[in-house]
């Protein structure tokens, strides 16, 4: 048996070891495995989800625009292999196709949730194989999820509210205010304290940027206090000054994407990918994916704890997991015996009462068919006897007839013998 020590101390080291190479071993591990990355574009059509998704990775990604004849929410997810010096990323974008342009919006959340429950349920299928591939497997779940919000300047639509709140505990939600170059400025800061207050007010938890790491302690800080961000999206480069810059050009102006006095858009790029996309990664990975993972295991019977708050291991609740399927399988297996004895009893008094019905009716029919017979015989023995006895008359008149004429022959004889006289 293993004697337990008095808890872990710390030592000096002679000399150098080697094992300061670590986070360069895991560095070049993780370059050479490559990186992927899942955004998930929520927002009504036609605010600009694609060409903001071109503009941050300053590319152009192939795809339709959608029309609004959508008759219902459809996810429609790319992926594309993008490569920046010698870091490969496999980046995968799903967009919400027709959202918000039904007449009913009442269900338009639901594919949405089903979607991001379907990437969990792949990961933990993929988790509990017996042969695990982990390394190699591609991860479809979704690390952020960027909800553009249409620039009404007034308050949030209830379909964002709900489909926000729907969403808040399976995914890491960065609102941002989508072509925020159609409102004022004034306005722009006030729609922002209006967002921020019904999101508190409504329960809705969004992304925050994490605070814990000195290192980033004092930027996310900053752009914590800046959601949810106003953001223009371009890939249009015009030239102003003596640079080519993205930009949207009007009719009173110019609007420069990565100008920060103009747009937000270099601080969502900053925070998304520069700063806190690993972050996201691990809080999908450690948060959600953790939390669905411990519901469904639930759901299944397995648990930490047994009743008496002891630990329970693997081990044992398979065993009477197991243990309990076999008896609600026994029960089941006796309760189909009774209930095919009852059907066999049920059919063999059904048959035995058809039989009896059968003997009944044969009964009846052969009582009819024997009073049948016997007036048959009876009619028959009637029509003989009118036949003997029309015979009988038949030669009682013949008998009369021939009599008749042998007198009348004799009569004829005695007057023929008088005339001769």
């Amino acid at each position: 048996t293993a004697i337990k020590g008095e808890g872990c101390r710390t030592v000096p080291l002679a000399g150098h070891v080697g094992f300061d190479s670590l986070p360069d071993q895991l560095v070049n591990k993780s370059v050479s495995q490559g990186f992927c990355f899942n955004i998930l574009c929520v927002g009504e059509t036609g605010l600009g989800k694609s060409t903001l998704m071109d503009t941050l990775f300053n590319t152009k990604f192939e795809g339709e625009p959608a029309t609004h004849t959508q008759p219902g929410v459809q996810l429609r997810s790319n992926t594309y292999d993008l490569q920046e010096s010698n870091v490969g990323l496999k980046l995968t974008i799903v967009s919400t196709v027709g959202f918000g342009d039904q007449i009913n919006k009442e269900d338009s959340y639901k594919p949405i949730v089903e979607f991001i429950d379907a990437q969990f349920e792949a990961y933990l299928q993929e988790e509990l194989k017996i042969r695990r591939v982990l390394h190699t497997y591609h991860d479809s779940r979704i690390h952020a999820c960027l909800y553009f919000i249409a620039p009404t300047g007034h308050s949030l639509k209830s379909l964002d509210l709900v489909t926000m709140k729907k969403l808040d505990s399976k995914v890491n939600i960065i609102p941002i205010i989508a072509k925020s170059d159609a409102i004022s400025k004034s306005e722009l800061t006030k729609f922002k304290i209006k967002i921020t207050s019904e999101l508190v007010s409504n329960g809705v938890q969004i992304y925050q940027f994490p605070t814990d790491d000195e290192s980033v302690a004092e930027i996310n800080g900053t752009m914590n206090a800046h959601l949810p961000f106003a953001v223009i999206g371009s890939t249009e480069e015009l030239k102003i000054g003596n640079k080519m810059m993205k930009a949207r050009q009007y009719p009173w102006g110019t609007v420069q994407v990565e100008n920060e006095a103009h747009c937000d858009f270099v601080k969502l790029r900053e925070m998304l990918i520069r700063v806190n996309m690993e972050d996201l990664r691990e809080q999908t990975h450690s948060r959600h994916y953790e939390l669905y993972r411990r519901c469904k295991l639930e759901e299944m019977g397995f648990k930490d704890t047994d009743p008496d708050s002891k630990p329970f291991s693997l081990q044992e609740t398979y065993e009477a997991k197991r243990n309990e399927f076999l008896g609600e399988l026994q029960k089941k297996e006796e309760e189909m015996r009774q209930m095919f004895v009852q059907r066999v009893k049920e059919k063999e008094a059904e048959l035995k009462e058809a039989e009896k019905e059968l003997h009944e009716k044969f009964d009846r029919l052969k009582k009819l068919h024997q009073d049948e017979k016997k007036k048959l015989e009876d009619k028959k023995k009637s029509l003989d006897d009118e036949v003997n006895a029309f015979k009988q008359r038949k030669t009682a008149a013949e008998l009369l007839q021939s009599q008749g004429s042998q007198a009348g022959g004799s009569q004829t004889l005695k007057r023929d013998k008088e005339k001769k006289k």
